[in-house]
């Protein structure tokens, strides 16, 4: 008998709160027609301790005060394979710089010169240093002496010379 007394005080308050709700099936209280969003407390809508900023409609308010939806709903097209290779080189490269092999070598003043790309030239420099042919090296070139024909190839004239370690 202890228990039901118990339980009679839990089941009025279920069938109180169904009646004021409108649920289906109850004879009291008018019933709901479509959903319903209440309306959100002044917390609520500035981002308060409660929960997160919210607008009048209930949506998420993004942390720039912006209401709407997200700037572009679909992704930004990739870009497609290129078709061609570049018109222009896309890197830079210095023009008085070569590396390459060495293919008349020696103590100088004349060496030759073979780079990457199959392009010869013709080097002088006095004073530069030993090159055995076949050594890879780097030179910084400048303006060819018209005075001086150290053989076949583009002539230049040796700033600088170092091999490549």
């Amino acid at each position: 008998m202890r228990a039901t007394r118990s339980l009679l005080p839990a089941v009025a308050a279920v069938a109180l709160a169904a009646s004021l709700s409108g649920c289906p099936g109850t004879e009291k209280g008018p019933a709901v027609s479509g959903p319903q969003t209440p309306a959100p407390s002044p917390s609520e809508s500035t981002g308060g301790p409660t929960g997160p900023a919210t607008t009048p409609t209930g949506g998420p308010v993004s942390p720039s005060g912006r209401t709407g939806p997200s700037l572009s709903p679909t992704r930004p097209p990739t870009p497609g394979p290129p078709t061609a290779p570049p018109s222009k080189p896309t890197d830079l490269r210095r023009v008085d710089a070569l590396a390459g092999r060495i293919t008349r070598g020696g103590d100088g003043p004349c060496y030759g010169l073979v780079t990457d790309d199959g392009r010869e030239y013709a080097l002088h420099g006095t004073g530069k240093g030993t090159f055995a042919t076949g050594t890879w090296v780097r030179v910084t070139i400048g303006p060819a002496d018209p005075a001086v024909d150290c053989g076949p190839g583009t002539p230049a004239t040796i700033v600088k010379i170092a091999p490549v370690t």
